[in-house]
């Protein structure tokens, strides 16, 4: 598959990873067997490397879990720059992801905990403990209104008529 339709295909998934095999295939004007082999290329090259739902939690009312942003300054190590201390953060399970970032601090990691107590933990026991790590400054998420591109709750449209005096 061409480089451009290849693009398009994983912007297709990317919207929507549920999509059939079949209606790929036509939204790209291709073939079937091309979109099954090009997936599968683009799986074992780990260009595409999950499927991910997308689930809005407080519907469910069970994400009782705390998420907090975690601002990280660290002193690089030579020869391995800010990789080295991102993997022995990203190890940690409480963490959900990482991000190597510009400006006033180096690193942005993202965690979850069951309390505002255990991050504040995780944070003064486990990340401040690393040699690397200079200061950190935590923000806790108190509501999530976009998620990987996708708004969690639309706001529904008033259908009253406008009454004028």
């Amino acid at each position: 598959m061409e480089r451009d339709k290849q693009r398009e295909l994983l912007h297709i998934l990317e919207e929507n990873s549920r999509r059939s095999a079949e209606t790929i295939a036509t939204m790209l004007d291709t073939t079937v067997e091309d979109v099954k082999e090009t997936i599968a290329k683009l799986e074992s090259e780990k260009t595409i490397i999950k499927y991910p739902a997308i689930v809005n939690w407080e519907k469910v009312h069970a994400n009782d879990l705390v998420t907090a942003m975690i601002d990280v300054k660290v002193t690089p190590k030579r020869e391995v720059g800010f990789d080295d201390v991102a993997e022995r953060i990203y190890r940690f399970p409480e963490v959900q992801s990482v991000y190597l970032m510009s400006g006033a601090y180096d690193l942005s990691v993202v965690i979850e905990g069951k309390t505002m107590r255990q991050v504040a933990q995780f944070v003064s026991e486990k990340l401040s403990a690393l040699d690397s790590v200079i200061s950190t400054t935590t923000h806790f998420i108190l509501k999530k209104y976009k998620h990987d591109g996708v708004i969690l709750e639309q706001p529904e449209d008033d259908k009253r008529m406008v009454v004028t005096p």
